[in-house]
């Protein structure tokens, strides 16, 4: 039985459990395919845990974790609400495929809903079919105000 726990930062098994699974997910393709600098390694726990808006899901089956979701709440200016941004989603391989995305975004919509968010965001990679059928499943969508304007895109500038 895989069970979703809310994450402490600063429990040393939950930060321990952080840290693996997002460099799993960095070393993967489609997180980038390099493995987390030695510094976010060893900082990322107590930075996340000094952010209020910051939160996290975990995945255990049994003790070992197997999924993870990186949460930071952001502010939507046209609905003067939080708004919380799904900012890395992994699945270990060994557990894809059994629904644990979907059992851990439910628990970020609810800990969303209790933060008072008007919606969840997230960026996917338009090749990673899987999640975006995922995505699809639990009611995310392409973003637009007005069809002539096209779909919103996720743009970056790195500082």
């Amino acid at each position: 039985m895989v069970d979703i726990v809310m994450a402490d930062y600063r429990n040393p098994a939950h930060a321990r459990a952080l840290v693996g699974l997002l460099d799993a997910y960095a070393r993967d393709p489609a997180g980038g395919g390099s493995p987390l600098s030695a510094e976010a390694m060893a900082g990322l726990p107590e930075a996340l845990a000094v952010r209020p808006q910051a939160f996290s899901v975990l995945a255990y089956d049994g003790e070992q974790p197997v999924g993870l979701v990186n949460c930071i709440e952001g502010f939507s200016t046209f609905a003067c609400k939080p708004l919380v941004n799904v900012h890395d989603v992994v699945v270990l391989a060994s557990h894809r495929g059994q629904r644990l995305t979907q059992r851990m975004l439910s628990r970020v919509e609810s800990e969303a809903r209790a933060r008072g968010a008007c919606k969840l965001t997230l960026e996917v990679l338009s090749g990673n079919r899987s999640a975006l059928r995922a995505y699809e499943r639990e009611g995310f969508a392409n973003y637009q105000l007005d069809p002539a304007f096209g779909s919103a895109m996720f743009l970056q500038k790195k500082l």
